[in-house]
């Protein structure tokens, strides 16, 4: 039995992992997180599951004067959602989505640039990807992460989250092979409800979950 809330990201990603037991050592799987509350969550979970670690970068599409209400989502590599009803209710046109992604995408890249400096993308080909997050709410942009994945060519897409509404849930084992989440609690609210301490995490912090992962390659 779960118990909610969870203390801090600690905490959570270490009973992610423990849903997760069944893909330890599995050869050639990839832990990605999704920067920046998820890396810290996808970094115990990648030692735990004695996987390599990296990050894709995802991008919410803000509603015009309401920057937390999604519209949408981008990703690295080029995949993009769209919630077509609420672009259709808000009256939104292409050249205003693509204003909003186009400012989104400079984001991503520079995000790009501080997380890696010149490391390149991992290969995704024919692996089995986790994608983490420290939790979702509507799950607009994991859709868009799932998607940049396939577009990759993985083998199997795998979303790992500590808590989640139901419904969003369902909708995202539309999209990806399987999704595992600790709690589904009922109403939802926002994500840093779930958590007892849920401080914002920097740039700083992303960066040196990933030099520490990457100075040390997982065993096999």
């Amino acid at each position: 039995m779960t118990s909610l809330p969870f203390q801090d990201r600690l905490e959570a990603a270490r009973a992610l992992a423990h849903r997760l037991s069944a893909y330890r050592g599995r050869e050639g799987m990839i832990v990605l997180g999704l920067p920046r509350g998820g890396v810290p969550v996808a970094a115990e979970v990648a030692r735990s599951l004695g996987a390599a670690l990296d990050v894709l970068i995802v991008r919410k599409l803000g509603a015009p004067g309401q920057p937390e209400l999604a519209v949408g989502a981008i990703a690295s590599g080029g995949a993009r959602v769209l919630n077509d009803e609420l672009v259709r209710m808000l009256g939104l046109s292409s050249a205003t989505i693509t204003a909003i992604a186009d400012r989104e995408s400079e984001e991503l890249a520079r995000r790009e640039r501080c997380y890696r400096a010149d490391r390149p993308p991992p290969r995704l080909q024919g692996r089995c990807v986790l994608l983490v997050d420290d939790g979702l709410a509507t799950g607009a942009t994991m859709c868009a992460a799932v998607r940049a994945v396939r577009q990759s060519g993985s083998a199997r897409v795998v979303v790992a989250v500590p808590v989640a509404p139901p419904d969003t849930v369902e909708r995202l084992r539309q999209e990806a092979d399987e999704v595992v989440c600790v709690a589904t609690p009922e109403p939802f609210g926002a994500v840093g409800s779930w958590y007892r301490r849920f401080p914002q995490v920097s740039d700083d912090g992303v960066i040196a979950d990933l030099q520490a992962a990457w100075a040390e390659p997982p065993a096999g």
